[in-house]
């Protein structure tokens, strides 16, 4: 299995300024087998500690953070001496270990000698007890699920994925049935690690769907267990209405949907629970697109997406045949997996908005900020090219690049271009 994140790390193992890493993601993106990979492949020796199935590694740094004592007991608990220049130690579930974000602090600034990675859930992390998140101690990383470029690379489509980072949109045009035929499969299969290299070794789409529907559960039983008693009620019913609020034509969050006479200040919390614990991605609404976005956002307006595509498929219980051929059974829905596909693409590598007019008579479905550019993109789900809402964008405020993506062609038009769905990440 192939992760771009990879280059990441090794750019973080060259770094003169490297600093102790905390790979930062929700449950099941991969983050442990990233780490237990790296290590094997770019260290003679690789040290994995995990703080969540030892009570006795809990307790590591509670008494003080002296880099030779902590030393001394992980080479007497592994049974093996660590070597700094050649040994990479994991710190796997970090949050669960008492002060243990605090020792990454300590190693930074008394031992750097030492090659260390962490990890742990988005939510432990930055919710950890007794600690302090040593800021500006230590670098960050991000792992979401897989992209649809990784995607090809595992399926052994790589070199279809090097036409799309290359821009060949002339040579990509040649492959486009190959590649929308991939991108359904895609949006069915999803991006979590786990389903995607069963995938690959079994192709077989029944068991993808169990293992999705395992993960789910798994997500399911942590609210009970990672969040407070009192909020998990409403964690539960905002998750069970993510679906149903993304089948709704115009996909904004309405507190309504979740039950008569809901309101924001009764859910609140439950949303950021679901967004901080990386299981939900947030998307705030602008209504003026000036530099920078994020000093102009709404944020009592935004619409929630889950984070992959194939667990929102398979929470919807959508059957292969909907997605794997072109038919008209999906309306509205349709589109709604389209955005979800594009927002997990795009979030990945940039922040991402979406624009209403203020008489809400037009709507461009998401807004970024690249560099010093702001650009919109209105997505379609197939080859329907009516762009009126992005037509009154660009009318209003004239940018310098405006984008449609659709299932159609990459095409080139006077005041918008054309990017097919399968290669919206490459914009950026």
């Amino acid at each position: 299995m192939n992760r771009f994140a990879f280059q990441e790390l090794l750019t973080w193992k060259n770094s003169k300024i490297r600093k102790p890493l905390i790979i930062q993601g929700a449950r099941q993106v991969g983050k442990t087998w990233l780490m237990k990979e790296f290590g094997k492949k770019e260290f003679q020796n690789v040290v994995y500690l995990n703080f969540e199935s030892s009570s006795r590694l809990r307790e590591l740094f509670i008494s003080d953070f002296n880099i030779d004592r902590i030393i001394a007991i992980i080479e007497i608990e592994v049974k093996q001496k660590i070597d700094a220049q050649n040994t990479l130690l994991i710190f796997d579930e970090i949050q669960e270990a008492e002060k243990g974000l605090t020792a990454l602090k300590y190693f930074y600034e008394q031992a750097p000698e030492y090659f260390i990675i962490a990890a742990g859930s988005l939510l432990g992390i930055s919710n950890q007890k007794n600690s302090s998140f040593p800021v500006g101690k230590v670098d960050l990383m991000s792992l979401f699920p897989m992209s649809f470029m990784e995607f090809l690379e595992n399926v052994g489509e790589e070199r279809l994925g090097d036409l799309l980072q290359n821009k060949n949109w002339e040579l990509t045009t040649v492959f486009h049935d190959k590649l929308v035929e991939i991108l359904r499969l895609y949006y069915f299969v999803g991006g979590m690690p786990e389903v995607v290299f069963n995938y690959v070794e079994n192709k077989n789409l029944d068991t993808v769907r169990t293992i999705q529907q395992r993960i789910i559960a798994g997500y399911e039983n942590d609210f009970a267990k990672h969040a407070p008693n009192d909020i998990v009620p409403r964690i539960r019913l905002v998750w069970n209405t993510l679906i149903s609020q993304l089948a709704k034509e115009n996909r904004k969050f309405v507190y309504g949907q979740i039950k008569k006479g809901a309101r924001a200040k009764d859910f609140e919390i439950a949303i950021n629970w679901l967004v901080d614990a990386g299981l939900v991605l947030k998307v705030n609404r602008i209504e003026k697109p000036i530099l920078p976005l994020n000093a102009y956002a709404d944020f009592d307006a935004f619409k929630l997406f889950f984070i992959d595509i194939g667990l929102l498929n398979a929470i919807g219980d959508l059957d292969q045949r909907i997605l794997l051929e072109k038919n008209n059974i999906l309306t509205e829905f349709k589109g709604a997996l389209t955005e979800q596909f594009v927002c997990q693409q795009l979030k990945i590598k940039k922040e991402l908005y979406y624009w209403t007019a203020s008489n809400a008579t037009a709507e461009v479905d998401f807004v970024l900020q690249s560099q010093n550019e702001i650009i919109p993109i209105e997505v379609k789900a197939e080859e329907n090219l009516k762009s009126k809402s992005l037509k009154v964008y660009v009318e209003k405020y004239a940018p310098k690049t405006a984008i449609r993506t659709s299932m159609s062609k990459y095409r080139q038009e006077d005041w918008l271009t054309n990017i097919p769905l399968y290669g919206i990440s490459e914009i950026l």
